[in-house]
């Protein structure tokens, strides 16, 4: 059997955008994903299907596999003729135990690439607003394990040398030892006024700073019940947070909200939420897929010019309709003659990305606005085309028809049960971790509710915020059981978001 391969993958610090590109893509070819407790679990996602995801986590008090016995899988999974991608978090060599498994794959003679990641002792004070050098205060910096008692006799720290020389010091894994740590330092010479911060759980939501001295900063560590994972910066540096903190002044910052459309269409609200200092947990309630049968579609594409109008509802119906025009031999000069309606700021700049102008928009996003603002566009007689979504509302065709047109309402795609991790979310719900649900539309709701489940949902969102993009959705979650608390202006993404920041910017609990 071939040898295979592993990578020694670097995650970073807990942000899942702090992977490299290179990190990114040796997930991706992974047969076998050994990670860690502090590599972001969204990274697994981008795994195969197909993958083999085996956790080996360390914890202060628990440890799901012994170091000995991680080096020993990963040489047998890669013996197996496997791609292994072994995730660790930060950076594999600095105090990640790396070298050690690389060693093993050494002596068994098997292949290894290593992928550097952002080690924590640098990207973890930067998010915090703390550089850990600056021209103005020091130009050294020092990393040191945390994890070694100070006060043993045959300590490899030279801390006599170490506590003076240089000017920032960064302890990983040092919490269980903090008041060691900073009693050596004092005893060694540094000054007790030296400022100290603690950063917990640093780039990710629940980042947490204090700041004090040697002299004091224990005694605020247990008054704020500060626990692992967390490191320690010590050194005049840290005097510049107050003026250099950004991350957590950002408006979302420390809510995790749980985006429920489809995969494909989830980044542009993904990518919203974590401008603002959110994070999404994109969980697809809904996948679009093809009609059962195209043949009425691609009869009213072959006849798209008998019509005066086509309506286009949404982005999705948008695709799928000129995949079909292009699958029946088509393009837009059969639209040459043809009025287009687009609902939504979205569609419409899909509808211009393909070269077409729109002729009307409404200013709301529901079937009811549509058609008043139609009334005077839309003749008797005209003959209107409304490609869309199996399940889409019969308001719009129905007034249409009481305006006298003549309506073709055909299935461009399909809205089918998504496939996100229900358990993975029903346990974020379970541990607090999630601070909002959002809703796009009426079967993210139905379908949300069809995954986690009708029973135990509303003990599980009773202290969720939920976020709907419009009253029809809100509508159809309020009819499910669900509290509504966050109804979006603008019925686009960018007022569900928009709608989501205000709500937070409100409330002094927030």
């Amino acid at each position: 059997m071939a040898k295979g391969i592993v990578y020694l993958v670097g995650a970073g610090p807990g942000d899942p955008g702090l992977i490299t590109v290179k990190g990114l893509e040796c997930i991706r070819k992974a047969d076998v994903l050994v990670y860690d407790r502090l590599a972001s679990p969204r990274l697994l996602a981008y795994a195969r299907p197909d993958a083999e995801k085996i956790y080996v986590g360390k914890s202060p008090d628990r440890h799901a596999m012994a170091q000995e016995e991680i080096n020993q899988l990963l040489v047998d999974k890669a013996k197996e003729g496997k791609v292994v991608t072994r995730l660790k978090g930060g950076d594999p060599f600095v105090f990640g135990r790396g070298g050690e498994e690389a060693e093993l794959l050494v002596e068994n003679g098997l292949p290894f690439e290593v992928v550097p990641g952002i080690t924590s002792a640098i990207s973890v004070p930067a998010y915090a607003g703390i550089p850990v050098t600056h021209r103005g205060y020091t130009s050294t910096l020092a990393i040191i394990t945390g994890n070694e008692d100070p006060t043993k006799d045959d300590s490899s720290i030279a801390w006599d040398k170490l506590a003076t020389s240089a000017g920032t010091m960064v302890f990983l894994m040092g919490m269980g030892n903090l008041p060691k740590i900073c009693a050596r330092l004092i005893e060694f010479g540094r000054s007790p006024d030296t400022p100290v911060a603690l950063i917990r759980w640093g780039t990710r939501p629940e980042q947490r700073t204090i700041t004090g001295t040697l002299d004091d900063i224990y005694a605020k560590a247990i008054r704020a019940q500060f626990k692992n994972p967390a490191i320690i910066i010590v050194g005049e540096v840290v005097k510049l947070r107050d003026k250099l903190a950004w991350f957590e002044k950002k408006p979302l910052f420390g809510k995790r909200v749980v985006v429920t459309r489809s995969r494909e269409q989830a980044s542009v609200l993904s990518a919203a939420i974590e401008a603002l200092g959110g994070e999404a947990w994109e969980f697809p309630t809904i996948q679009i897929a093809p009609p059962e049968d195209f043949a009425p579609l691609d009869k009213a594409i072959n006849d798209v010019r008998s019509y005066r109008w086509v309506i286009f509802t949404s982005v999705n119906g948008v695709n799928m309709f000129f995949d079909r025009m292009r699958a029946n031999g088509r393009d837009i000069r059969d639209l040459s003659d043809v009025r287009i309606c687009a609902i939504g700021p979205r569609t419409r700049d899909e509808l211009a990305n393909r070269g077409l102008l729109v002729d009307y928009v409404p200013g709301e996003y529901r079937a009811e606005e549509i058609v008043a603002g139609l009334k005077d566009k839309v003749l008797p007689g005209d003959r209107v085309l409304l490609p869309r979504a199996d399940i889409a509302r019969k308001v719009l065709p129905q007034a249409l028809a009481e305006m006298g047109a003549e309506v073709h309402e055909v299935t461009a795609y399909c809205t089918v049960l998504g496939d996100g991790d229900a358990a993975a979310i029903r346990q974020g719900l379970v541990n607090g971790e999630i601070s909002v649900v959002t809703f796009t539309s009426s079967s993210t709701v139905q379908n949300f509710v069809k995954l986690i489940g009708e029973e135990e949902l509303p003990k599980l969102m009773d202290k969720v915020v939920v976020a709907s993009i419009g009253p029809i959705t809100s509508r159809t979650a309020r009819e499910l059981g669900l509290r509504v608390d966050v109804e979006a202006k603008e019925y686009t993404i960018d007022g569900l978001v928009q709608a989501i920041t205000s709500y937070f910017a409100g409330r002094e609990d927030a």
